[in-house]
């Protein structure tokens, strides 16, 4: 018997959705990403707005398959922290959930790829404007820490300061993983470009 979950996924129970009283890390894999991708967590998290998965992505039986071929689906850092399923990496901001866009990664690529664009306004990404000197400052998120990487006369140059650390940081985080990565995500990392418009 098929149950639909958040109105989305269709689970036709051939693969257990409980194991000895608790959610199976498949599962809860899976109904968290279909829950990105409703009304209900776009009203908290407005980024996720027009987030959707592919159909073969909505049926847990083949989630739960794809899921057990992928090599790093159950990787955990040092911490104790699972693997994150990402769907922007390998689409440089895609909104699609699949079995082609997907890929596990470490917390710690997951939020190196967050760009924040909220709270910056309209200057560019890692741009902060100082109102009194009326100059540009750049910095750059390393680990929840903002690092300063200098003082400009322009948003463009306080922006490509920005753009050359942060792109040789991708790199540098993307080596230090690089046994573990998918080789997808390890190419989508060495070849990321950050733009003025992200």
């Amino acid at each position: 018997m098929s149950s639909l979950v958040y109105g989305i996924g269709d689970n036709t129970g051939k693969y257990p959705a409980m194991t000895q009283g608790k959610r199976c890390k498949e599962y809860l894999c899976w109904k968290a990403m279909l829950y990105r991708c409703t009304k209900e967590y776009w009203g908290k998290f407005p980024t996720y707005e027009g987030t959707t998965c592919s159909e073969n992505f909505k049926n847990y039986s083949f989630f739960y398959e794809w899921y057990k071929e992928q090599r790093n689906s159950t990787n955990t850092e040092e911490n104790g922290r699972k693997w994150h399923l990402d769907k922007d990496l390998l689409t440089n901001g895609g909104k699609h959930y699949s079995e082609h866009t997907c890929v596990f990664v470490p917390h710690r690529i997951n939020t190196l790829m967050v760009k924040c664009n909220a709270s910056r306004g309209d200057l560019p990404i890692g741009v902060c404007f100082n109102k009194q000197r009326k100059n540009y400052k750049a910095q750059c998120n390393v680990a929840g820490k903002l690092k300063y990487l200098g003082v400009f006369s322009s948003k463009e140059k306080a922006f490509q300061a920005y753009k050359t650390f942060k792109e040789s940081l991708i790199k540098q985080v993307a080596n230090e993983y690089k046994e573990q990565l998918d080789y997808r995500a390890y190419e989508a990392l060495m070849e990321y470009e950050v733009n003025i418009t992200d």
